[in-house]
């Protein structure tokens, strides 16, 4: 039975997508072709666990991000899940089949999401109609690869600390880029396949994420996070030790003390006159 919660989201999910507003989505530009008569993108709805996709399911299809949030893994034939990315609004995935015709990751929602179905047939038709459109469909491809790059290349050159600071920061912008605080949101992802996606052990990014609310970085309560210092997540580089970091919280808890003391004087001085 559907909870309040799910009922009133699946009321409100929309059933459609002209091209216009696909174009919006995904930020091209394409004035001019919502009029098209057959541009009309049919959304589905999925519950967190469901699969969107699976390894080795024929290919007809590319998906949308119209809402939630989702992760993309390839699966070893040990069943071991590596986890390659976290779609979130506006993103496009299963890009992955086009080459073989067949999947080669699953796409399982983290949250209730709202997904945009594009067959990949009417997407062609589209192309060969409006080549400007097929210019920008490949462009957002790009991007995707583009950020997959980025990964790899962090992972090979970043301290573990360094690539949970790069994981936050970007994550923070998107938020930010949908209306959202950029400041306090929850992760829709468990430790688990935050390290799996960042080539980290469970146990290093739950370090971390300690380190980081220990010197003020973040303030972390589960899955709950505040993002203090968005600046020097940008730039870290690794943590400083153990007894520095001990020494460091000790002096902000010093400072933090002497302006409570501070506002307590001058309360009471305040109370005298």
């Amino acid at each position: 039975m559907a909870r309040p919660a799910d009922a009133a989201w699946q009321r409100s999910a929309k059933l459609w997508s002209t091209l216009s507003e696909i174009c919006d989505l995904l930020h091209i530009h394409c004035a001019g072709l919502a009029l098209e008569s057959d541009s009309a993108f049919q959304h589905v709805q999925f519950k967190s666990g469901q699969r969107i996709h699976t390894i080795g399911q024929p290919f007809d299809m590319l998906y949308i991000v119209n809402s939630g949030f989702l992760k993309t893994v390839m699966i070893d034939e040990s069943g071991n899940e590596q986890v390659l990315s976290f779609p979130m609004r506006g993103d496009l995935f299963g890009i992955d089949g086009i080459h073989n015709k067949h999947y080669t990751s699953e796409a399982v929602a983290l949250s209730s999401c709202d997904i945009i179905l594009v067959p990949f047939k009417k997407f062609l038709a589209l192309g060969r109609a409006h080549p400007e459109l097929e210019t920008a469909i490949y462009s957002v491809m790009s991007r995707e690869l583009v950020r997959e790059q980025a990964m790899v290349g962090m992972l090979g050159s970043l301290s573990a600390e360094a690539r949970v600071a790069r994981f936050l920061v970007p994550l923070s912008d998107r938020f930010g880029a949908m209306g959202y605080s950029n400041k306090e949101f929850n992760l829709r992802m468990t430790r688990h396949e935050i390290g799996s996606y960042l080539g980290l052990t469970l146990e290093t990014v739950s370090r971390t994420f300690s380190a980081f609310n220990e010197i003020g970085l973040i303030a972390v309560d589960q899955r709950a996070i505040i993002i203090n210092d968005i600046g020097a997540l940008r730039t870290l580089r690794r943590l400083p030790p153990s007894r520095a970091r001990i020494k460091q919280q000790a002096q902000i808890q010093a400072q933090a003390a002497a302006m409570t003391q501070a506002a307590a004087i001058a309360a009471n001085t305040q109370g005298v006159r």
